[in-house]
């Protein structure tokens, strides 16, 4: 009879213990190698960083379509198979605004890219002009209609009225050669009668930004109960948004543009890091309003990110939709319809969700629910507003 031997057990290249699965129980230590191919390393990297693996498709699906249950399972010790509360809402948040940062640049380009060709300007706008003062008279009046424009259209609209001023001007100078007149000065306003007022010259010369009067403007302020660093750091975000506001009245197209640019920038860059704060605030909220029901205050957290997750899944969906029909408009326009109407119904359901969410959760009668829910929500729009006004001053000194 051969002797039996015993088969030797894999050890952990770490501590040397005795491996019993993919994981050493000692020190933690992975069996896999980490000497591998680079695609597998793209792999780990996603997961890391994402965690984009088989969860996904087991979290994403409830956390849209039934409120509640992802918290319940939670609560039951049933979370393996799911992403982590914080990493779900915070993925989301980055990718929701991400979505919404595109939105707002391509609404901002379409409004623009529309009102380009708005202020039209004829080629013989001042053909009918005989004298020099004629044509002086003409540019007055069609600048002073330029300028009224210009109060009753967003900011996006501006360099299209730029460029129709810098075309009149050019056919003005160009009759005014024509008639044996010298031409006009640049940035120059024609005397038109007392019934058009010119514009007064800006301090930064004819290109340069228009004088904002502020008290804020080279000024410091200081509180004296506030630390020095603090007081530094505030008065230069305030120097960077007197800065930035000066920019947007510039009178070049370029540098007004630029400033919208990083105004938006700095805004969004903030939002994710508001919202991070507004989680904890409205899990102290729900804390305050389920007093009775001894949960504890992590419970109610597991409850905000939830919450704050579907929020933002939807609010990604909805911005999702929202472009594939502008893109549809064009060339399907019922298919754009139905595509909005979804759009809709994804707005509709974010409340609904909430409410259903806080009945299953809390497990408190109909009408109790209702008023937790409106008292909640009262409060929380606004410390939500407080902290997205605050986000955007911080924003604005990007």
């Amino acid at each position: 009879m051969n002797e039996l031997i015993e088969a030797g057990k894999l050890q952990c290249a770490n501590c040397g213990t005795p491996m019993e699965g993919e994981f050493c129980h000692h020190c933690g230590q992975s069996v896999h190698s980490v000497l591998k191919p680079v695609h597998h390393m793209l792999e780990d990297g996603m997961d890391m960083f994402l965690h984009v693996d088989g969860r996904i498709f087991h979290t994403v699906p409830p956390l849209l379509t039934r409120p509640g249950f992802l918290t319940m399972e939670y609560f039951s010790g049933r979370r393996q198979r799911y992403v982590a509360p914080f990493r779900l809402m915070f993925v989301l948040c980055l990718l929701a605004f991400f979505a919404m940062h595109l939105a707002v640049d391509r609404v901002m380009e379409s409004q623009g890219v529309d009102l380009v060709d708005a202020p039209h300007v004829k080629e013989d706008a001042f053909a009918s002009a005989d004298t020099p003062q004629e044509v002086r008279e003409q540019l007055a009046e069609q600048l002073h209609g330029l300028a009224i424009s210009r109060q009753a259209t967003p900011a996006v609209a501006h360099p299209a009225l730029d460029a129709s001023e810098r075309q009149l001007r050019a056919l003005a100078d160009k009759r005014l050669v024509a008639l044996g007149a010298a031409p006009l000065a640049p940035g120059a306003v024609p005397a038109a009668g007392a019934s058009v007022a010119a514009p007064a010259k800006p301090s930064g010369g004819a290109d340069g930004p228009i004088q904002v009067n502020s008290k804020l403007d080279g000024e410091k302020i200081e509180f004296g109960w506030l630390p020095a660093f603090m007081n530094e750091r505030m008065n230069t975000y305030i120097q960077r948004t007197v800065a930035n506001l000066k920019e947007l009245s510039n009178r070049d197209p370029a540098v007004r543009q630029t400033a919208r640019d990083r105004l938006t920038t700095g805004v969004f860059s903030v939002l994710p890091q508001a919202m991070v704060v507004m989680i904890p605030l409205f899990a102290l909220l729900l804390k305050l309003f389920y007093f009775f029901k001894r949960r504890l205050y992590m419970e109610h957290l597991i409850v905000a990110l939830h919450s704050h997750a579907f929020l933002f899944l939807a609010l990604l969906l909805a911005i999702l939709l929202g472009m594939l029909s502008g893109w549809l408009r064009p060339h399907v326009a019922w298919a754009s319809g139905g595509v909005n109407y979804l759009q809709t119904a994804v707005f509709l359901w974010m409340p609904a969700y909430l409410l259903v969410m806080q009945k299953r959760v809390y497990r408190q009668g109909w009408a109790m629910t209702l008023l937790k829910y409106w008292c909640v929500g009262w409060c929380y729009f606004w410390l939500l507003t407080v902290v997205v006004l605050v986000a955007a001053v911080m924003g604005a000194g990007h």
